[in-house]
């Protein structure tokens, strides 16, 4: 058996064991977003260190467990914590949750994270719905030898950010009368914040704002057939764009000031996603 199939089963079977509940949903909370959790009817909690073989978030602030329960009627888990490649696992260990909520039963993953914009309307603040992503800056978690259990050798990524999930959050912004942007997000490695020459390259090639999570995570759930959708908190201006110098806790700062408007985004989305299933 494939290694590392091997252990996302072992990790699947621990999940069984422990708990009792098959999500529709999977929601990845990204910064500012890892209070959502009040937002539902919990009837479950498995932390990640109680799965054989998961990796445990090192980033301050991330809970690092799952979150069973509803959103309205919709039955939903929460990944409330996610790992990084920056912190030194390898890609697929990173991509190794969304491969497990796809397992426990998620056709959707709804991905959401923290972002440096790129100005033209991308400024601390801005919620962007995620249209695209360019993820050529970080290892593909589909290099290997393929598993044909979980999707193709070849997986198409035409439309990777399902256009009427893209849909569905553009209207409810509209009902709640939030500002949305739209936009191209670019995964980097990290930890390092990009250097203004990175930031111009990606802005030439038609990014709109980048990060250090999510595409690998997209790619990921596309080949095992999940529908996905993304929004992208931005939490500060990309290097070259602002005198300031770039800190995490301006990214928690900001992520803290849209938490609410962000929340309820989320939210009513996944309300409006569970009617169409």
């Amino acid at each position: 058996m494939n290694p590392v199939y091997e252990k996302l089963m072992n990790a699947y079977d621990c999940y069984k064991e422990k708990i009792d509940f098959k999500p529709e949903v999977a929601l990845v909370l990204g910064s500012g977003l890892g209070g959502f959790a009040d937002e539902v009817d919990v009837k479950a909690v498995l932390p990640y260190e109680d799965i054989e073989g998961f990796p445990i978030s090192t980033v301050l602030g991330h809970a690092g467990r799952f979150v069973f329960g509803y959103i309205g009627e919709v039955p939903v888990v929460l990944m409330q914590g996610r790992v990084h490649f920056y912190e030194g696992y390898d890609i697929t260990d990173v991509v190794m949750p969304a491969r497990l909520m796809k397992l426990m039963g998620a056709k959707i993953l709804f991905l959401t994270n923290a972002a440096g914009g790129f100005g033209d309307g991308f400024h601390p603040g801005t919620l962007m719905m995620i249209t695209d992503h360019i993820a050529c800056f970080a290892p593909n978690p589909l290099v290997g030898p393929n598993i044909e259990e979980l999707g193709t050798r070849f997986p198409d990524m035409s439309h990777i950010y399902d256009p009427k999930l893209q849909q569905v959050i553009r209207e409810v912004a509209g009902r709640e009368k939030i500002e949305l942007e739209e936009g191209v997000y670019a995964q980097l490695t990290g930890p390092s914040f990009e250097t203004p020459a990175e930031i111009r390259m990606l802005k030439a090639a038609g990014a709109s704002a980048c990060g250090m999570s999510t595409a690998v995570e997209a790619i990921a759930a596309n080949h095992m057939g999940m529908r996905i959708c993304g929004i992208s908190c931005i939490t500060n201006l990309a290097a070259g764009f602002s005198s300031e110098r770039l800190t995490h806790a301006e990214v928690q700062q900001t992520a803290d000031r849209v938490s609410e408007k962000f929340r309820r985004l989320v939210r009513e989305t996944i309300k409006e996603i569970g009617k169409t299933q």
